[in-house]
């Protein structure tokens, strides 16, 4: 059930943790339009709607995203309660739908182009924006006393480029490419591994488990990564059901980003214009 049809989400990239983002809205009662890269690289891919684009759809923990090929389609996806996921790079969506919220969720550590008048309320996880600046909020997406927190008047923490600690295990977790080439996976999402097993191959070198645990995380087979670049997770904590359910972190912000949409509507109004810097 759609309880808010008068304030349509528009919200940018769609992995794991905008993911968790467009789960809550969705489940509040907003109808959510995602637009994503054609080629976008995730991680949890089984948790991440940005999946839509390769798969066609994907649903996560009861909602359903579905890939649509145009904004007539879009807009027929989202009368159907349906997440719609749009192969659209530059946010041409902005102008068609005119979304009263515009999340951004690319989660690039940087701004890579949101604007403060991009909707009448601009919202951004972690680092790089600045309230007042580029946006109207800030969700805090650093592990610790802050996570999900709605921050109007400062800055997230900036990125220390270290991974969070998940049991125990912090940088030693994420799986690296040990070279610049082509990512096959040797293993699936949710699968055992053991210290030294191959999870993958980068080209012709072999990327190997670090510890025992569960492969949470590995980026789809035949995308081109650079040498260092990100491609996989192992969680120590050895729970398959995690691979398949959004993380602890991930509802923390989409808690906060349905915070701050619920502050904007009460306090300042869906037909008011952008409200002032600290509420």
């Amino acid at each position: 059930m759609v309880a808010f049809p008068d304030t349509l989400i528009l919200l940018k990239g769609a992995g794991d943790l905008g993911t968790g983002v467009a789960y809550r809205l969705h489940r509040a009662g907003f109808p959510v339009l995602v637009t994503e890269l054609a080629e976008p690289r995730v991680i949890r891919r089984t948790v991440a709607f940005a999946s839509a684009v390769y798969d066609g759809s994907l649903t996560v923990e009861g909602v359903t995203a579905r890939r649509a090929d145009s904004f007539e389609g879009a807009r027929a996806l989202l009368e159907a309660g349906i997440v719609p996921v749009l192969v659209d790079p530059e946010t041409r969506a902005r102008e068609f739908f005119s979304p009263r919220v515009l999340v951004d969720a690319v989660m690039a550590k940087r701004n890579t182009g949101t604007r403060l008048t991009d909707a009448p309320f601009v919202l951004a996880l972690g680092p790089g924006f600045t309230p007042g600046v580029d946006c109207h909020a800030v969700i805090e997406t650093q592990r610790g006393h802050d996570l999900g927190r709605v921050l109007w008047n400062r800055a997230a923490a900036p990125d220390t480029g270290i991974p969070g600690e998940i049991g125990g295990k912090a940088a030693e977790r994420v799986l690296r490419a040990p070279r610049a080439g082509i990512v096959k996976g040797d293993l699936q999402i949710g699968d055992r591994v053991t210290r030294g097993a191959v999870i993958a191959h980068v080209g012709e070198a072999e990327v190997c488990a670090p510890f025992d645990g569960i492969l949470r995380g590995l980026m789809r087979d035949g995308l081109a990564v650079h040498a260092g670049a990100k491609i996989g997770d192992v969680d120590p904590r050895a729970a398959r059901e995690h691979c398949f359910s959004i993380s602890d972190k991930a509802l923390a912000i989409g808690g906060g980003a349905l915070e701050a949409v619920l502050v904007w509507r009460s306090r300042f109004g869906v037909q008011n214009q952008n409200p002032p810097v600290g509420r």
